[in-house]
């Protein structure tokens, strides 16, 4: 009888080899809890924690929970879900994290307890009992996209600057008034610098890489870049960097929040997101022609005019709040007008010089998102948007690189100076109407997100708010 020889497949044997160094290590550092991480529909972190003894059942079979017991994720008839860990986002969690990880941090409560477990995440891939991806699971929606840009040629990498206020806390809880009075790139010498600090190295800890730290333009507003990476790794990266630094924070009494315009008449808080192709034949970047005015390629050309051509719709995903579009607004350095260009800062996207590393510097930036936004649905619509402008060869319209602002009123209304949505119900009716978007979210983030940014908006326009009152009681 022939013998039979067992066939070796070398991506399992890697896998096998990855898994057992990852189970070494837990061992190694003591870790007693996983928390297995997953983000909803409208971008908030979510957890399942694990004791270290059910991780290699977890790794195997996943981890069974309700799906429909979480807003606008699943429907009643598909609420069994599985968490499958992506064994590559492993990290421990530092100890000046731990203790604020609640919903108590969330509201800016200090947390006094003591917690000595040394405690892990692991951010997850959401499937269904079949063993396949949930389209529900903003991250696969992100995959599927990533996938489409692969089988174009391309990977897609983003830098986003994270920005954030730092808020003093209360016996009622957070205050409006700011921590410091620092403003634009200030070297300022209070509790705020020695906070900053703090994040970057607990975020570099983490394996989270940061490019650059700096203060913002308004009092008590600060910034965090993260350096350039492909989208899915950044956007784990984001959404880990959020209650990481809300964490920090509380830790030194302070609150931080991502609230786009949390103080009337100052700068709101961007995610200013920097964006390349890269060929994946060749590891060059595909927006870079050292030839052309402003250093474009033609595919840096069609990736713009297919991201301006979509913007109305993304704005939903981009700038997700009722409080988003109070930051949208002309004399804050924020885009209103869809347009694109070099050194104005009020571009909804803006195309940097390239400096003397010419094939990583070529990049766009998009100005109009904020953090606010699920950054898995954020980088999706962005790169599906440009993808779009490259399939059709999408023409580019002239750039506006004056200040749009000085212009009158009749070149204001020029069509190529078309404007953003000025309402979270503007944003939702635009995404209604375009259907790539749509069909990049797919059925049931489309209607989820739809269904529960249409409640929230409705109930924002039946309040009565304080400016109504103060404007209108004594007169009417």
């Amino acid at each position: 009888m022939k013998e039979q020889h067992e066939k070796h497949d070398p991506k399992q044997e890697q896998a096998q080899h990855e898994r057992e160094q990852l189970m070494h290590r837990i061992e190694q550092e003591h870790v007693r809890f996983i928390n297995l991480e997953f983000t909803d529909v409208v971008g908030m972190a979510k957890c399942v924690t694990i004791p270290v003894e059910q991780f290699a059942t977890c790794i195997e079979h996943g981890k069974l929970f309700d799906g429909s017991a979480l807003e606008s994720f699943a429907r009643i008839a598909e609420s069994d879900m599985y968490l499958f860990p992506d064994l590559s986002t492993f990290t421990v969690l530092p100890a000046i994290v731990r203790p604020f990880l609640s919903t108590t941090m969330r509201q800016g409560v200090d947390s006094n307890g003591e917690d000595n477990d040394i405690v892990a995440r692991v951010i997850c891939d959401v499937r269904t009992p079949d063993g396949e991806p949930f389209d529900g699971d903003p991250r696969a929606a992100l995959k599927r996209t990533l996938a489409l840009a692969h089988t174009m040629g391309y990977s897609f990498h983003v830098a986003p600057e994270l920005e954030f206020f730092l808020l003093r806390l209360n016996e009622h809880g957070p205050s409006s008034l700011p921590h410091d009075r620092g403003g634009y790139f200030d070297l300022s010498t209070d509790l705020a610098a020695t906070v900053r600090r703090q994040m970057a190295r607990t975020l570099q800890q983490m394996n989270i890489r940061i490019e650059a730290s700096h203060h913002e333009v308004a009092a008590g507003q600060h910034e965090v870049d993260l350096e350039s990476g492909d989208a899915l790794h950044i956007a784990d990266n984001l959404m880990t960097a959020k209650y990481v630094l809300k964490a920090i924070a509380a830790h030194y009494g302070l609150y931080a929040t991502f609230m786009p315009k949390p103080v009337y008449g100052i700068n709101g808080s961007g995610l200013h997101t920097h964006q390349q192709l890269v060929r994946v034949s060749t590891g060059k970047n595909a927006f870079l022609n050292e030839q052309d005015e402003y250093g474009l390629s033609d595919v840096g050309r069609y990736f713009i005019a297919g991201q301006l051509a979509h913007a109305r719709a993304m704005c939903a995903l981009l700038a997700p709040l009722v409080n988003s579009y109070k930051r949208l607004v002309p004399g804050f350095e924020a885009p209103v007008y869809i347009n694109w260009g070099r050194v104005n800062r009020q571009a909804l996207i803006r195309v940097p010089r390239l400096n003397r590393n010419r094939s990583t510097s070529a990049r766009i930036e998009l100005r109009c998102a904020d953090p606010s936004c699920n950054p898995y649905l954020a980088f999706t619509v962005m790169l599906r948007a440009g993808l779009d402008g490259i399939q059709r060869r999408l023409t580019l319209p002239a750039p506006m690189d004056e200040n749009i602002f000085l212009q009158d009123e009749s070149e204001r209304l020029r069509p190529r100076t078309r404007m953003l949505p000025a309402t979270l119900g503007e944003a939702l009716d635009m995404l209604r109407e375009d259907t790539l978007i749509r069909e990049t979210l797919g059925d049931s983030i489309y209607e989820g997100f739809i269904d529960a940014k249409s409640i929230e908006w409705v109930d924002y326009r039946r309040q009565v708010h304080q400016w109504e009152t103060e404007r209108y009681l004594h007169i009417f």
